[in-house]
């Protein structure tokens, strides 16, 4: 793991999981982000790349769920995209360029990078360090993948780096020999553990050794005691919330 001193408002806030949304305000939409720092929340957000290497705030790699668009996200440039719209209130995609605008260091941000078996997720470090180069204020990227952290520190040693994890099928690391692997390759300045596989000796190790935890996605009043009890800062959605 990273031994470099974490900032503090890494673990002072809490963060609404892809923005503060509900019905009729989508997920990773500028409505959410708005609605997260009315409440005095930071926020968390997804990003994959465009056709033309612009990064973007969306979770999906296909369009369908969320949008009157169908398709790859990837497959679409960033004009594309901006003017595609959420099926739910008619507001469009947002570059996380825009996202910042939108921001301005009113709240931390956590940027997760998306990546998938076979995917050039060292272009996406890129294409989004290229946007946070002349952003001074509170954010962090993370990711499932651990080249992302990697990527960071090797060419962004001033962005704070975070490791994403999950133990079921749905992860990476569904092993203790693949979790320890991912975090020697990591070496990240944070944790980011998923509730659902929480709490366990090796996470509160870490933790104890001055890793720091957060963990998503904290969305029941039970899920999030059990975080409040074994980990450093919340990502948080719909009951979840204080």
């Amino acid at each position: 793991m990273g031994s470099r001193p974490v900032p503090e408002w890494l673990t002072r806030w809490e963060y609404a999981h892809r923005g503060l949304h509900c019905d009729g305000v989508p997920e990773n939409s500028l409505e959410a982000a708005r609605a997260a720092i009315e409440a005095g929340m930071g926020i968390e957000c997804d990003i994959q790349r465009s056709f033309d290497d612009q990064p973007m705030v969306f979770h999906d790699w296909e369009l369908d769920r969320l949008t009157t668009g169908s398709g790859l996200v990837e497959d679409r440039t960033c004009g594309d995209l901006e003017q595609m719209t959420f099926r739910e209130n008619g507001g469009s995609i947002p570059s996380l360029a825009t996202l910042l605008e939108v921001v301005g260091g009113r709240v931390p941000l956590l940027i997760e990078i998306k990546s998938k078996p076979d995917y050039d997720v060292e272009w996406s470090c890129v294409s989004v360090a290229n946007v946070l180069k002349n952003y001074s204020h509170p954010h962090a990227v993370m990711s499932f993948d651990p080249r992302v952290a990697t990527w960071f520190r090797q060419n962004s040693a001033e962005t704070v780096c975070g490791l994403v994890m999950r133990e079921d099928e749905m992860g990476y690391t569904q092993t203790p020999e693949a979790r320890r692997d991912a975090l020697a390759v990591a070496r990240p300045d944070f944790l980011a553990y998923h509730i659902a596989a929480l709490p366990n000796p090796w996470v509160s190790t870490l933790r104890a050794g001055g890793l720091p935890i957060l963990s998503w996605t904290v969305n029941s009043p039970e899920t999030r005691k059990r975080a409040l009890e074994n980990v450093d800062a919340l990502v948080v959605e719909g009951a979840g919330l204080a």
